[in-house]
């Protein structure tokens, strides 16, 4: 991946995780819940994160072919996720790319707000 595509990537991340934080806070009631409930079930009420990592593919056009490709580059070494049902290979490269992202914004964002808890 070249080097300003690393950079795209890791903006696009960045900004991801900050939106999704300060979006499970405010509909948790506060980090500590958000945190809880992000670490007992990465879709629970109010948390939603599959879906997040949806909205944020159609927003940034990443939901097609080119997109997936982009982030799957970025993320080649991550292990692939489970296997996903797709009627065509750009589906299944979307579904893949879209589980990897998702994994690795989950792991960035419980990072990230226990830090915060522990360093207020």
């Amino acid at each position: 991946m070249d080097l300003h595509e690393r950079q795209r990537f890791e903006v696009l991340l960045g900004d991801a995780g900050e939106a999704f934080i300060e979006r499970i806070v405010q509909r948790c009631a506060g980090q500590e819940n958000a945190l809880a409930a992000l670490q007992s079930d990465r879709n629970a009420e109010g948390v939603w994160l599959d879906d997040f990592v949806a909205a944020l593919f159609a927003d940034q056009c990443l939901d097609n072919a080119d997109g997936a490709a982009f982030v799957l580059r970025a993320l080649e070494r991550r292990p692939a996720g489970p296997a996903v049902e797709a009627a065509t290979v750009g589906e299944l490269l979307v579904a893949h790319a879209k589980h990897a992202f998702a994994d690795l914004l989950y792991r960035k964002v419980v990072e990230s707000m226990e830090r915060a808890s522990v360093y207020g």
